[in-house]
């Protein structure tokens, strides 16, 4: 058992400060909290057993379950609240059913805010552990607020699922997922995201929600692992501007799967339930604020932004051309916001302004900033070939951005239904795997240092997700180029000829002297290079097959398509 008291929350707190700063706004007073410190039945000032049946007679999602206020299905022991599922038949409401649960509605809505639950989840099959929330204003028969505040369907209502676990059947046992549903999006949402915890069934977890005005992010253990945070945010993405409450629950089959023939009982356990929020009242502006143009690339500008504000959290409004955005950040912590999508050889005003949430303003607001995109050096592309692993269903896209002597490399995944997403850049040779920082969805990107101008580089990404992996075919990029394989430059270079399709040896015929040739395989790899016989390449040990035929001399280089039969 881990129970805390207050000196020991606040020391926990100040030792998790690092964590924190992964979300956008910290919260740093304790609002609302169940410790479970008194043995029996649940806390009645704190919770609310719903058990009424909704119309028809069965739970959502074709659940099997009653939900009770019985004893036996929801009490507190030994300093944890224990949620259990039974197999019993139990008539309620003019109906029977096998299974017996509980579901509990928090008497305390809140708006905005971070909740940390720390609990052990049951794993058997059929069951369905929840740590959710749903707004205060849901038209829900039975609901704790529904008879005073219950004004708007669901998902109208916005839901916040914090923590689900077992009803992901292609995923490992072990795998957990928050999920928002909204009018855009509800059901099987695509707003979700997912990660592995180790042993939920006999280790404790501190499952995570932070809830800012600007993004909501899910943690596991302190660690954000999904934020969802929608481009443009009204009543069909955004329904969460309103109050919400928590609400614990395991419900049995529907959704969760076929329930296990010797299933009897299994619970969910919480250690504590808390509730963090800013309270006190702001009425000082951020001081020191800085805003500065950092790395400029093609299609992108990084602006840093830094300043400092005594609640603990720094909002920051960019605005260019007709785009303004806004977000929070921790204060005193530098902020990088990489603006994209700009065109090349272009010079963009940003206006930058920083205030507290209670909309305190910098004094000297705003800050004006320029700067002009660079010229885009770059190679980009879509395909589907896969080397090894996976195959792709759509493909991917990838870019090879030239910025001085790195080379700033993306890939995108056009796969959907990819659940745990990460990215690994492969090196050709000498072989290496480096895992690459994930942009936004399902783009990752990494940045090579030290390149030389004109070289050939060869890389390739894998695409891992749970239970599987997908890896692309070795793209090729010159250095400094614009296209892959080869600067598009008219020359008398690319008047070279040769037979088209070749068979043992590459004859090639040229207005001027060839100083290298090199041929690659349609998977980015060189499989022939030489700089003696230029103008009879020797291909007896190549397969049959599509390559291509680089050809170099001095500064040229021209690269043609061609068929070993």
């Amino acid at each position: 058992m881990k129970k805390k008291t207050l000196f020991q929350i606040f020391i926990f707190f100040l030792v998790t400060q690092y964590t924190f700063s992964q979300v956008d706004v910290v919260y740093n007073n304790l609002v609302w909290s169940d410790e479970f410190d008194t043995n029996g039945p649940i806390n009645s000032n704190n919770w609310f057993q719903q058990t009424q049946l909704p119309s028809g007679g069965s739970w959502f999602s074709n659940e099997v379950q009653h939900y009770t206020n019985r004893i036996q299905n929801s009490y507190v022991n030994g300093g944890f609240l224990n949620i259990v599922a039974i197999k019993e038949n139990f008539t309620d409401q003019g109906y029977t059913k096998e299974y017996t649960s509980a579901r509990l509605n928090s008497k305390f809505a809140f708006k905005y805010g971070r909740v940390d639950v720390r609990a052990k989840v049951p794993i058997d099959a059929g069951t369905w552990p929840a740590i959710w929330m749903l707004g205060k204003n849901i038209n829900e028969d039975g609901a704790f607020f529904d008879a005073t505040y219950g004004t708007t369907n669901w998902p109208a209502c916005g839901e916040i699922d914090i923590m689900e676990h077992g009803i992901f059947p292609s995923q490992p046992v072990n795998y957990i997922q928050g999920t928002l549903h909204t009018p855009s999006s509800f059901g099987n949402s695509m707003n979700n995201g997912g990660t592995i915890a180790s042993d939920l069934q006999n280790n404790y977890h501190i499952y995570s929600m932070n809830w800012s005005p600007f993004q909501i992010s899910f943690l596991l253990d302190n660690v954000v692992y999904y934020t969802y945070n929608p481009a443009i945010k009204n009543t069909s993405t955004w329904p969460f501007d309103a109050e919400q409450y928590l609400l614990l629950n395991v419900a049995m089959g529907g959704t969760a799967g076929t329930i296990s023939p010797s299933f009897t009982q299994a619970a969910m356990n919480i250690d504590y339930v808390r509730v963090y929020q800013n309270t006190l009242v702001d009425t000082q502006a951020p001081t020191n604020f800085t805003a500065t143009v950092g790395a400029v690339t093609g299609s992108t500008i990084e602006l840093l932004l830094n300043s400092n504000d005594n609640s603990g959290t720094v909002v920051y409004t960019i605005t260019y051309g007709s785009t303004t955005i806004s977000f929070a950040n921790p204060s005193g912590v530098q902020k990088s916001v990489i603006i994209p999508n700009l065109s090349p050889n272009t010079n963009y005003t940003f206006t930058v302004s920083a205030s507290d949430l209670n909309g305190n303003a910098y004094v000297n607001n705003p800050i004006t900033l320029n700067a002009t995109t660079t010229a885009t050096v770059s190679c980009s592309g879509t395909d589907n070939q896969a080397q090894i692993a996976t195959s792709f269903t759509t493909g991917y896209n990838y870019t090879f951005e030239t910025i001085g002597t790195d080379v700033k490399i993306n890939f995108e995944l056009l796969d959907t239904g990819r659940v745990g997403l990460v990215a690994f850049l492969w090196k050709q040779s000498p072989f290496t795997e480096t895992q690459m920082t994930n942009v936004t969805g399902n783009i990752f990107t990494q940045t090579i240092t030290g390149q030389t101008i004109g070289a050939t580089i060869n890389y390739a990404c894998k695409f891992a997700y749970s239970n599987g992996a997908s890896v692309t075919r070795y793209i090729s990029y010159v250095v400094g180029s614009n296209c892959s394989l080869g600067i598009e430059t008219p020359s008398e270079l690319e008047g070279f000829t040769f037979q088209n399709p070749a068979n043992e040896y590459v004859h090639i015929n040229s207005k001027i002297a060839i100083d290298k040739v090199e041929i690659y395989n349609m998977l980015g790899a060189m499989v022939v290079t030489t700089s003696e016989t230029t103008n009879e390449v020797d291909i007896k040990n190549l397969s049959k097959g599509i390559y291509l035929l680089a050809v170099y001399s001095g500064a040229q280089k021209c690269v043609k398509k061609f068929i070993v039969e």
